[in-house]
């Protein structure tokens, strides 16, 4: 992890971040640079898994190469327990799922423990009452310059986030 993702409160956008990729490798968000993306938390045993795998890997494959969008999807067990494999098992799922985004290592979102990324994430586009995210599949949409510009609850599917996305391509 890198010295400012331990002081995320320094950050001027996701790229002065270094996350784990799911096999382990650093990976500094600055490589995003220039595109739009979708950070989202995962869990492959949450019931809307499926759609949004799905939806989300529409999304990717028709505006991966037109537009640059990238989506960003980080595995996470603070949710009814709904992610709880290991990276191997998780990357299982996915291959099922025929997932061609990027996928990263399971974090916490929340609490104390949670990824600087998603402190930051959830300082910059707050929640309804509480700034916590409340559930899986919570979307964050950031623009070209590395600014997180909206965030879309579970309930939100993928595909209705492209009226969005257009603003900033």
């Amino acid at each position: 992890m890198s010295e400012l993702n331990s002081n995320w409160k320094e950050a001027k956008s996701v790229y002065d971040f270094t996350v784990n990729d799911i096999k382990g490798q650093t990976v500094s968000l600055e490589k995003y640079k220039g595109h739009v993306l979708i950070i989202v938390n995962v869990a492959s045993k949450c019931g809307y898994a499926g759609n949004h795998y799905t939806e989300l890997n529409e999304l990717f494959e028709e505006y991966g190469e037109t537009k640059g969008l990238k989506i960003l999807a980080f595995p996470c067990n603070q949710f009814g327990g709904q992610e709880p494999g290991d990276g191997e098992q998780i990357c299982q799922f996915t291959k099922k799922s025929n997932v061609k985004f990027d996928l990263f290592e399971k974090v916490d979102v929340n609490g104390n423990d949670a990824h600087p990324l998603f402190k930051y994430l959830k300082q910059k586009q707050g929640g309804f009452l509480l700034d916590a995210i409340k559930w899986n599949f919570t979307k964050f949409i950031i623009d070209k310059n590395g600014q997180p510009v909206d965030r879309q609850g579970p309930n939100v599917s993928p595909k209705s986030l492209v009226k969005t996305l257009e603003k900033y391509w």
